[in-house]
C-alpha cells in the first residue's frame, strides 16, 4: 500500500498553550476561548461584564481550563493588567470591540472611547505580545479579530470602517516586523456573525432565524477559522482569513 502519511501538513496541537482572548465573555470570542479549552488549551478570557464573563468561564470548563477578569480595556493600564493576570502565553487573540455610528454621529467622547477600545486596545496588546513573544522559546501567535466591514463604506460606518481598515495595515506590517523574530501574526475578518453586538438592530429571533437561512454565521464559525490559522506548521502563517456568510449581500 502507497504511505499516504505526507498527504496532509503537520498539525500543530493546542494542548498545553496558553491563549490570552480580549472580549471572551462574549459572542466570537467566548466561541474562541471555548473551542481552544476543548483543546487542551489553558484561556485566559477579558469581558466588561461580571455575569457574561462568569458565564462564560462557566461554559469553558465543561469542556476545559479557563480564567478571567473583568475589566475595560478602553481604560489606560488596563491592557497590561490583563496581560499580567494571563501569565506565560504563548497565543494572544484581540477581539473586544463594539459598534461605532457615523463620524458625524458621534460626539467627541463616544468617538475617543470607540478608538480606544477597538484600535487602540489592539496596538498595545499586540505591542505586548511582540515583547514577549520575540523573547520566548518557539515564539507564539497574535491574531487579530477584524471584520468585514472594513469593506463596507456607507454613511453610517466611517468610524468603525476606518478602524478596521486600520488593523487590515497592521496585520499586514507586524507580520513582517515580527516573523523574523518567531512571532506569528494573523487577521480574521467575520462577516455578519450572531452575537450580542447585532443588538438592538438584529434581535436574537431574528439573529436564529438569518442563520437558517444562512444569512448570517455563528460565532463558532468563526473559532474553527482561529482554529485553523494556529493549528498550521510553525512556518505558515495565514495573513487573512476572510469568513463570510454563503449569502451575504453587503460586502
Amino acid at each position: 500500500m502507497t504511505d499516504p502519511s505526507d498527504a496532509h501538513t503537520a498539525v500543530l496541537p493546542l494542548a498545553g498553550r496558553r491563549a490570552v482572548i480580549s472580549g471572551g465573555s462574549t459572542g466570537i470570542g467566548r466561541a474562541i476561548a471555548t473551542l481552544l479549552a476543548s483543546e487542551g488549551a489553558h484561556v485566559v478570557i477579558g469581558g466588561t461584564d461580571p455575569a457574561h464573563l462568569d458565564d462564560a468561564l462557566a461554559r469553558i470548563r465543561e469542556v476545559g481550563a479557563g480564567e478571567g477578569i473583568a475589566l475595560d480595556l478602553s481604560q489606560e493600564d488596563n491592557v497590561a493588567a490583563f496581560l499580567d493576570r494571563a501569565g506565560d502565553y504563548d497565543i494572544v487573540v484581540a477581539n473586544a470591540a463594539e459598534a461605532a455610528s457615523g463620524l458625524a454621529e458621534m460626539d467627541e467622547a463616544a468617538l475617543r472611547h470607540a478608538i480606544s477600545l477597538n484600535f487602540t486596545q489592539y496596538l498595545l496588546l499586540a505591542q505586548a505580545a511582540a515583547k514577549r513573544l520575540s523573547a520566548r522559546a518557539g515564539g507564539g501567535d497574535i491574531v487579530l479579530v477584524g471584520s468585514m466591514s472594513a469593506y463596507v463604506l456607507g454613511p453610517h460606518s466611517t468610524v468603525y470602517a476606518a478602524i478596521k481598515q486600520g488593523i487590515q495595515g497592521l496585520s499586514i506590517a507586524l507580520r513582517r516586523e515580527l516573523g523574523p523574530k518567531g512571532v506569528r501574526v494573523a487577521l480574521v475578518e467575520p462577516g455578519l456573525t450572531g452575537s450580542d453586538m447585532q443588538l438592538p438592530d438584529i434581535q436574537p429571533d431574528a439573529q436564529r432565524r438569518m442563520i437558517d437561512e444562512e444569512k448570517m454565521l455563528r460565532a463558532e464559525d468563526i473559532a474553527v477559522g482561529v482554529h485553523y490559522l494556529l493549528t498550521q506548521p510553525r512556518r505558515a502563517v495565514v495573513q487573512r482569513l476572510t469568513i463570510s456568510p454563503r449569502v451575504q449581500e453587503e460586502e
